[in-house]
C-alpha cells in the first residue's frame, strides 16, 4: 500500500513534494556525520583504569637498576612488571638515597600520554598503603626527577605505545639497551 495515492492533480503535487522532502531529510541525516567532525577535532577517548592488583613486596635479587642521579639510585622490580588490560605499564619502583633511605612505590605509566600514576606506597613490613591521589601526572625530561622519563623513553615506550612484552622490557633494562638508540 502506498503512503501517497494521488487521486487528483493537487494530491500528486503534494505527494511529489513530500517524497522530495523525505529524500532530502534522509540525505541530510546520512551526510551529517561527515560534516559534524572537522579535521581539527579529535575524538576524545575516556580513560578507564584497569583494576589495581598490588604485587608482593620487592626482593633485592629482583631489582634492576635503570637510572641514577647525584642523590638517588632507581630500580624497578622485575617480578612486578606487567602490562594492564588498559594498556598501561604497572611496576614497582624502588629508590635508594645516598644516605641509605629507601622508598618503594607501585606505579603505572601511559606511553600514549607520557603520564605516570602512583597507586601505592610500600611499607617497611612489605605491605602497601594506597595513594589518595587518583590522577595521572605528565612526566618530562626537564625536571630533577628524570626517573620516569628515563624508564619510559629508554626502555618502555616507542611511538606512543609500550614496546614489546614485559619480558622484552626486562631484557632491555638488564642489557641497558635504550630504545633511543634507534631514533
Amino acid at each position: 500500500m502506498s503512503v501517497c495515492t494521488p487521486t487528483t492533480r493537487l494530491h500528486r503535487g503534494l505527494c511529489r513534494s513530500l517524497r522530495q522532502c523525505l529524500l532530502y531529510v534522509c540525505w541530510m541525516l546520512a551526510a551529517t556525520p561527515a560534516f559534524a567532525q572537522s579535521a581539527d577535532e579529535k575524538v576524545v577517548k575516556v580513560w578507564v583504569d584497569s583494576p589495581v592488583v598490588l604485587p608482593a613486596a620487592p626482593s633485592k635479587e629482583n631489582l634492576l637498576r635503570f637510572y641514577s642521579n647525584e642523590n638517588q639510585i632507581f630500580f624497578i622490580d622485575s617480578k612486578s612488571i606487567s602490562i594492564a588490560v588498559d594498556g598501561s605499564l604497572r611496576y614497582t619502583l624502588v629508590s635508594t638515597s645516598q644516605s641509605g633511605a629507601r622508598n618503594v612505590s607501585y606505579e603505572g605509566m601511559r606511553c600514549d600520554t607520557n603520564e605516570k600514576r602512583l597507586f601505592a606506597f610500600g611499607r617497611a613490613d612489605g605491605t602497601w598503603s594506597s595513594s589518595r591521589r587518583n590522577v595521572w601526572d605528565e612526566f618530562t625530561n626537564k625536571a630533577v626527577n628524570k626517573q620516569h622519563s628515563t624508564l619510559a623513553w629508554d626502555f618502555v615506550c616507542e611511538g606512543g605505545s609500550i614496546s614489546g612484552s614485559a619480558e622484552k622490557i626486562i631484557q632491555r633494562i638488564r642489557q641497558n639497551q635504550s630504545l633511543r638508540q634507534y631514533h
